[in-house]
This record gives structure tokens, C-alpha cells and sequence, in this order.
């Protein structure tokens, strides 16, 4: 099989590791990039610090040195990047917002959180984390841009043998994005033969699953049940 890497750097290479771990071949063709913003990003007395993605811990990583702060993170892949950053108090919720503002609702002293994102995000933590009675502001640090055009290299494996192809998509924006990719390319058409690897219910929505010639569905939003999927 092969499998594009839709994933943006430094992302891509945990999930090519993945795929090829799973023994298939890595056709890398981010959907996006990530640009980090220069500046500062002070937390006030008594904040925690909510990170919905690994890019938000390395954007805060660069403008800030307090590692003391207690974290709480979307999910498992996220508390990874925070603890590599050499955070020690973190805490995971299970891989979207709703379950990241119960965690955080639920969690004694935690009244006041500051969420690290980037300018585009899945859900609103703010308003669900003050429908729950806590205060909650959010800096932006990074820009996800988008890549306008496929990798040759993913175009020519989907025009030549797209029967063989599979495409791992993230998130619901990564999706969006490479719909519009495989429009501008003219391959569109192609998907109907490739299999779709979707990292959740929402991304496998937001791909237009019926466009595709199989639709899998990690059973877990981590790189292992998107191995699985390889595998399987």
C-alpha cells in the first residue's frame, strides 16, 4: 500500500515512521504548513495552560521558559509533546474539546486557563470551558497556512494507481484542504478508487466519505489505531 502523509512538518515523520512500521511506503504531501509567531506569551498569576496541539506547545515552548505550569492537553499525542518540552504537571483528556473542558471543569483548582492555539481551530474551548464556570482566554502563536498544490509525487500515485493508494487525514480543516488540492490537480475523480484513513468520526465526515472506495475509521485518536488501520 501506499500511504500519503498529508501531515505538515515535524508531524509527518511520527505518522511516516507509522506507516512504515505498518509496512507500507510514505508518500509525504502536507496539506499545510506551520508558520510560528515571533513574541512573547505571559501567563498570569494562577493559569493553566490548555494546549489543543502539539504545534501550540512548540509555539509556547519558543516564547516561554516557565516549565512549571500545569497542562492540559487534547489527548495523548499532545501530553507527549508537552512532557518532551519538559512540562511535568500534565494532564490528557481523550482527544476532542468536550472531553477536554470536562477534564478541566472537573479538575479542583483549576479555575482560570490559558489556551496556546493556532489561528484555526476545531470547536470553541472557551466558551464550553465558561459555560462550566471557568475563566478562560485564548493566545494565538502559529498559523497553519495552506500548501496549494499536491506533492508530484502523491499526484502521480494517485493518477497511476490510485487502487493502491490511502490517505491519512487529521483533522476536519486537513480534509477541507486536500479536497481542494485533489481539485486543483484534477484527480478528484481518482479517490473513488483510494481508501480513506481518517483519524475520527469528524475527519471522515468532513472528507466526504461516499467520494471514496473505502473509508476507515481509527478506533483511537492515535498514530497506532492509524497504524492499525495500515495494517488491517
Amino acid at each position: 500500500m501506499l500511504v500519503i502523509n498529508t501531515r505538515p512538518a515535524p508531524d509527518a515523520d511520527a505518522f511516516s515512521d507509522a506507516i512504515r512500521a505498518a509496512g507500507a511506503t510514505v508518500i509525504l504531501s502536507p496539506v499545510m504548513k506551520i508558520d510560528f509567531r515571533d513574541g512573547a506569551a505571559p501567563v498570569a498569576p494562577g493559569e493553566a495552560l490548555v494546549f489543543t496541539s502539539a504545534n501550540g506547545v512548540r509555539a509556547f515552548a519558543r516564547a516561554n521558559a516557565d516549565r512549571g505550569l500545569s497542562v492540559f492537553a487534547v489527548g495523548a499525542a499532545t501530553a507527549e509533546e508537552a512532557r518532551r518540552a519538559g512540562f511535568t504537571d500534565v494532564q490528557a483528556a481523550q482527544g476532542d474539546v468536550e472531553s477536554l473542558a470536562d477534564l478541566i471543569s472537573q479538575t479542583k483548582g483549576a479555575t482560570a486557563v490559558l489556551h496556546l492555539a493556532g489561528t484555526d481551530r476545531a470547536g470553541d474551548l472557551i466558551a464550553a470551558l465558561e459555560a462550566q464556570g471557568v475563566a478562560a482566554r485564548r493566545l494565538v502563536l502559529y498559523d497553519a497556512v495552506p500548501e496549494a498544490e499536491m506533492s508530484a509525487a502523491a499526484r502521480a500515485a494517485l493518477t497511476e494507481n490510485a487502487a493502491d493508494c490511502a490517505v491519512g487525514l487529521f483533522s476536519p480543516r486537513s480534509a477541507a484542504l486536500f479536497f481542494a488540492q485533489a481539485g486543483r490537480a484534477g484527480l478528484e475523480g481518482r479517490l473513488s478508487a483510494a481508501t480513506l484513513l481518517a483519524f475520527s468520526d469528524a475527519v471522515a465526515a468532513a472528507a466526504l466519505p461516499d467520494r471514496w472506495g473505502r473509508v476507515k475509521i481509527a478506533r483511537a485518536r492515535t498514530l497506532g489505531a492509524m497504524a492499525a488501520l495500515i495494517r488491517a
